[in-house]
């Protein structure tokens, strides 16, 4: 027989995946500290009294503290957190090197935010320089690092369970190899598979960590409440002003003549004008209700966690939600022009998928579509002759898969740069703008999580085209090998 605990310690085994949990875990905690510190910023420098901000402070100084805690936890190590403090060469590299100097924007951010903590009532505007930089690097080059160390975190944990795993099929095979001698061996074999069993119970456990997700939550568990009041309450408010006004008019009605001071106010106040605009104001306010109030409830559904199996969903929902959320940059935030958005939307069935994973996919290949043409309308390019313009068309291929395409009428790209759309950490965009990680991570969620294809379509000046094709229905595993091949999805 051969002894199981020659082979396999549960324990080391079990005490290693609480580790390695424990770093992951952590570190996606780092990506949500940072968005609520930025967060907690805006409503610090926009609060309506000297009170409100004391209590804002102190949140923003002690998620501060948190996030160092952790940072230094994850390079140095803490018992507390069961956080090992041996971080391999890759994410050393992440934190000390070129192009991330993650450690250095850590300690720079979390610097910041204390700093905007303790300035003085009269600088806390929306142009305070430590509000800007901490929103600057909390939409775009903190995120990105804090996402490129949570994936090669997760990397390595699984690294570390696929070693575990063919260690346990190394057993297994020793195990049969030992059941053949004797009847006796043939009984231990079937102790030792359970006990292989339990073992591996205990190495399933790992679940990865839907960051975007937990940061989008977090924000709108803590708006929705006033959001649906002042919704709820816009129809009370034009009721009552209603019926104020028509007191007001019936006054003049029945006392046309007012008394002089009355009539030198009235006349002050522009009587006639507030009777016409305060209506349209109501409008204008019953408008921006509904919209923040469908904005909460897409970012609900984006932020929502998959679960261990499949959901069947719409893709057209999931589209739509985020060019809900993007559309303070199609609108042409910041001075750059508006983009057009077409929808080609045809007859989609449910398609089963992770929904919070293919709506990450959606996301990224529209942003990147919202940069190539906002980077366009920068140089001048094409701004006499075209409107920049996204197209999402959606179609059913078969029976068996859809296909989502999202172009654009952007600059394009060559076939070097192509070829290399879909490598980890390869970027167009200059220093501190990307790591490089989206349209890697995009493809991995279409090819290796849901068994479709992913490829591009492109050539200088004629625009770019995205197309994701997924099937309705996750069958049973196969030996189908899905690779990349210079930028394009293909099956062997």
């Amino acid at each position: 027989m051969i002894a199981l605990s020659d082979t396999l310690n549960l324990d080391k085994i079990a005490s290693a995946r609480k580790i390695s949990a424990a770093v992951v875990n952590i570190s996606g905690r780092q990506r949500m500290l940072s968005q609520r510190m930025a967060f907690l910023a805006m409503r610090l420098v926009g609060a309506a009294n000297a009170q409100e901000r004391v209590a804002i402070r102190d949140g923003l100084l002690d998620t501060a503290a948190l996030m160092e805690k952790s940072h230094w936890g994850l390079i140095q190590g803490s018992e507390e957190m069961n956080l090992p403090g041996k971080p391999s060469a890759a994410v050393r590299e992440m934190y000390f090197q070129a192009p991330l100097y993650l450690d250095a924007q850590v300690r720079r951010y979390i610097e910041a935010a204390r700093a905007l903590a303790r300035e003085p009532e009269a600088a806390m505007t929306q142009n305070n320089r430590h509000l800007q930089y901490i929103m600057d690097k909390a939409a775009f080059e903190l995120l990105a690092g804090l996402d490129a160390v949570v994936s090669q975190y997760q990397l390595e944990s699984e690294a570390e369970q696929d070693a575990v795993d063919a260690n346990l099929a190394k057993l297994y095979q020793q195990s049969r190899e030992a059941a053949t001698a004797t009847a006796e061996r043939a009984k231990q074999l079937e102790i030792t598979l359970r006990e292989l069993q339990k073992a591996q119970e205990m190495l399933i456990q790992s679940e990865k960590l839907s960051n975007l997700g937990l940061m989008v939550a977090e924000l709108v568990h803590e708006i929705k409440n006033p959001v649906n009041f002042i919704y709820g309450n816009v129809s009370h408010i034009r009721g009552y002003t209603e019926d104020l006004l028509s007191c007001l008019r019936l006054y003049q009605e029945c006392y046309p003549y007012p008394h002089p001071k009355l009539e030198k106010h009235l006349a002050a106040v522009e009587l006639d004008f507030l009777l016409e605009d305060l209506p349209k104001i109501l409008d204008s306010m019953q408008v921006g209700a509904e919209n923040l109030r469908e904005l909460v409830l897409s970012l609900k559904d984006f932020s929502r966690m998959d679960s261990r199996d499949m959901t069947p969903v719409s893709i057209h929902e999931g589209l739509d939600n985020i060019l809900l959320i993007l559309q303070h940059r199609l609108k042409g935030a910041g001075g750059k022009g508006s983009i057009e958005v077409v929808k080609e939307y045809g007859e989609l069935p449910l398609v089963e998928c992770y929904p919070n994973q293919v709506n990450q996919v959606f996301m990224n290949v529209v942003s990147n579509a919202i940069e190539a043409l906002e980077e366009m309308q920068g140089k001048g390019e094409g701004a006499q002759s075209t409107t920049p313009t996204i197209a999402i068309r959606t179609e059913m291929l078969n029976s068996d898969y859809v296909a989502v395409r999202i172009s654009d009428n952007g600059p394009g790209m060559t076939d070097e740069v192509r070829h290399q759309l879909f490598a980890p950490f390869f970027t167009t965009k200059g220093a501190g703008k990307g790591t490089g990680l989206g349209l890697s991570i995009s493809f991995q969620i279409v090819v290796q999580k849901h068994r479709g294809l992913m490829w591009c379509v492109s050539e200088p000046g004629e625009g770019t085209e995205f197309w994701i094709k997924l099937p309705i229905v996750q069958r049973a595993k196969s030996s189908t090998l899905t690779l990349a091949v210079n930028g394009e999805a293909a099956a062997v």
